[in-house]
């Protein structure tokens, strides 16, 4: 029977070679086997627990960032994100990235973006996220770790460079999620009467629904390609 010692990983990894060990161990498991495990309850249903499989992965391979501005795994300079799939592979979702932090925008440079700092270096873990599956049945599939080339750098600059300048000449609300080819921004907030502060073309202070980024599903359906081709 394969080891499945996955309750012993709770410390963060020292490096990236103990972190794909961990991860190795999780493909063909499903998220009710992997909380079990971790002494996890298993929710009955996603709708009421949105972010509950993210947070178990992140408790099984010892990510330690918790919700500050970091990538999960501080030391290393890696974020972990799930990729919820249908069976037969194809991306079901877009991915939240990061918050933006509108008043920073107009001030903010690509090379030292918050956004950039989280896509440096990402494992991505494949999940079944079927609305019609049970939480503690969805499958985990095959991890794998991707830093962007130079095609996907310039993807993600022009969308978060495009929204930058959009937000600091105070057209935030004209940022939709048809603005971007591969990057959408979209409300982020636990409820919709949330609010910032952000300034209009005039420099006029007034209320915004906070915002975040996200990766289109076209794009980490790319990513997900190149990983099975490879392999």
């Amino acid at each position: 029977m394969r080891e499945r010692s996955i309750r012993a990983a709770v410390l963060p990894p020292t490096d990236e070679a103990e972190l794909l060990e961990r991860a190795a161990r999780l493909p063909g498991m499903t998220l009710g086997e992997l909380a079990t495990e971790l002494g996890v309850d298993v929710p009955t249903e996603m709708r009421r627990a949105k972010g509950w499989a993210g947070q178990l992965l992140e408790r099984a391979l010892g990510a330690s960032a918790a919700s500050r501005a970091e990538p999960d795994f501080v030391g290393l300079g890696i974020e972990l994100k799930t990729l919820p799939v249908d069976g037969g592979g194809r991306v079901l979702e877009s991915t939240f990235v990061c918050t933006i932090e509108l008043p920073e925008m107009d001030r903010s440079e690509w090379e030292s973006s918050r956004l950039r700092k989280k896509l440096a270096r990402v494992l991505w873990v494949p999940v079944e996220g079927a609305r019609e599956l049970a939480p503690g049945v969805r499958r985990i599939g095959t991890p794998f770790l991707w830093s962007p080339n130079e095609d996907d750098e310039a993807l993600l600059r022009h969308d978060w460079e495009e929204a930058a300048s959009m937000i600091g000449r105070g057209r935030t609300s004209e940022l939709t999620a048809h603005t971007g080819e591969v990057l959408q921004v979209r409300p982020k907030a636990a409820r919709g009467s949330s609010r910032r502060r952000a300034l209009d073309e005039e420099g006029a202070l007034y209320d915004e629904q906070p915002k975040g980024f996200y990766l289109r599903a076209t794009f980490t359906a790319s990513l997900l390609r190149r990983h099975l081709w490879v392999g």
